[in-house]
Formats: structure tokens, C-alpha cells, sequence
């Protein structure tokens, strides 16, 4: 057992002899918020994967809220971690109505079968769409949905079970300027919250790394360059040696950005 609720010692995972991620070190702890960088490749989708229990490493040692992964039955487990990605979207019925995807949040599975849902579990899917600006679609199909409209709905569903730990893999992706910024916002106010779990998002842009976030991950080949409070791994440094190029960075009013040196 472990007091984080995530951690993870010496993870490899290899595909056909390459390493997608080797050697990894990492541990969330309760109230963290953590950011998870790197360029195209660098293993940041796999990560996510085996913290969120759907992949198990090739070597190393993970344990997820307190259970050691390949010694617990996953399905206990994953109704306790949050997950938004696309590989996950992909997997929901697209005519599904959408108050019905955040629904089977609740038991971490996708589409409704003969599961039964209680007027709290139907008040807590609205209210959720409703913090993430989309209740007025909860009786609209999955499949008409906007891309930006998606992505909200999906991170209504990852905190449906209220869980310990929420994963969030480039929930900003495809969007817009105007989609984007509204998602910024809204992941900053709940990175704030201190009700809200343990947080990890994925994304390629230090632009999207919302206020309130603590922590940062680095990655480049798989392996680990940088990690720790924000303010040290958002530097020019770290960040220029993750994406191989020098970068000069800058911090203004809670946000990031960078740029060619």
C-alpha cells in the first residue's frame, strides 16, 4: 500500500522491442495538479493509460489510490479515477444522449444497459453539465455534438463518480481560440476547488495549462526530463531540452506561454 494516489516506480513499457516509456518515477499526492508535457511521441497518452489502469507496464511497480496494479481487480478501481480522452470518447455510443454518457460515469462503463440510476444520480449528471456550460444538450445525441460541446460533456462524465483522481488527456485539442479559452477557465476554476480530486492533465501547450495548477511532468522519449512545482519545470531550460529547440517562456497573470528563443 501507498499514501499517494498515484504512484509509479521504474514503469517501462515496450512495443515490438521500443521502449514507450522507460524507467518512469512519479507519485500525485492528494491536492496535487499535475501538468504533463512533451512533444509528439514522448508517451504522455501511455502514461495516462497505465495510470488510469486500462494498460499494465512491462516492468516497474504502480500503484493507483492505494492498489498495486496486476494485485487488484481493476474494476473496483477505475469507478475511482475520472478519465477524459479521446480513445475513451471513441469507445461511447455516439446516439447516446448525452445525460446518459455522463450517467455511466457512475459505474465507469460506456452505454447504457440494465443499469439503474437513481433522481440523484440524473440531478448530479445535470448539475455537472451544468458547471461545464452544456446542460441545455443533456437530451441531445452524443454524435451531434461540436467538438468543444464533446469535450465538455466528457469531462462531466469523468467526475460523475466523484472521483480521487481525474485524468484529463488534451481535453483542448481540435478546439478553437474562443472553445479553448472557455475550457481553460472552467479547468481552472476546478483545479481551485478544494473539493475537487487529484488532477493530471495531458497536453502539448504550456497555453493550456490552466490557473491553479501545482505540479509539472516533463516528458522526451519516453523517459522523464523534468518534474516538480511548475514554476521550476515551466522554464526555459527544462522546456527547451523536452521539445528540442530554445524556448523563451513567459508567466503573466496565472498563464503560460512560449515561444522560439
Amino acid at each position: 500500500m501507498t499514501a499517494s494516489v498515484l504512484d509509479l516506480r521504474g514503469v517501462t513499457v515496450t512495443r515490438g522491442g521500443k521502449p514507450i516509456l522507460a524507467d518512469v518515477d512519479w507519485a500525485v499526492e492528494d491536492g496535487d495538479r499535475w501538468v504533463v508535457l512533451g512533444p509528439n511521441g514522448a508517451g504522455k497518452t501511455t502514461l495516462l493509460q497505465v495510470a488510469s489502469t486500462y494498460l499494465y507496464p512491462t516492468r516497474g511497480v504502480v500503484h493507483v489510490l492505494g492498489e498495486r496494479l496486476g494485485q487488484v481487480d481493476v474494476f473496483e478501481v477505475r469507478p475511482r479515477v475520472g478519465l477524459a480522452s479521446a480513445a475513451l470518447a471513441d469507445r461511447l455510443p455516439p446516439e447516446e444522449k448525452v445525460r446518459d454518457v455522463v450517467l455511466t460515469g457512475a459505474w465507469a462503463i460506456t452505454g447504457r444497459w440494465r443499469e439503474q440510476y437513481e433522481g440523484f444520480d440524473v440531478g448530479r449528471a445535470d448539475t455537472l453539465l451544468a458547471q461545464l456550460g452544456v446542460v441545455d444538450l443533456a437530451g441531445r445525441r452524443f454524435a451531434t455534438l461540436s467538438e468543444g460541446e464533446r469535450k465538455r460533456v466528457q469531462i462531466a462524465r469523468s467526475l460523475m463518480a466523484d472521483p480521487e483522481l481525474l485524468l484529463l488527456d488534451e481535453p483542448a485539442a481540435g478546439l478553437d481560440l474562443g472553445g479553448r479559452e472557455d475550457l481553460v477557465r472552467r479547468l481552472g476554476e476546478l483545479a481551485v476547488d478544494p473539493l475537487a480530486p487529484a488532477l493530471v492533465l495531458v497536453t502539448h501547450h504550456v497555453e493550456e495549462v490552466p490557473r491553479g495548477f501545482t505540479h509539472g511532468l516533463l516528458l522526451r522519449g519516453g523517459r522523464v526530463v523534468a518534474a516538480g512545482p511548475l514554476e521550476e519545470v515551466l522554464a526555459a531550460d527544462p522546456l527547451s531540452a523536452t521539445f528540442g529547440m530554445a524556448l523563451r517562456v513567459e508567466h503573466r497573470a496565472g498563464r503560460w506561454s512560449a515561444r522560439a528563443a
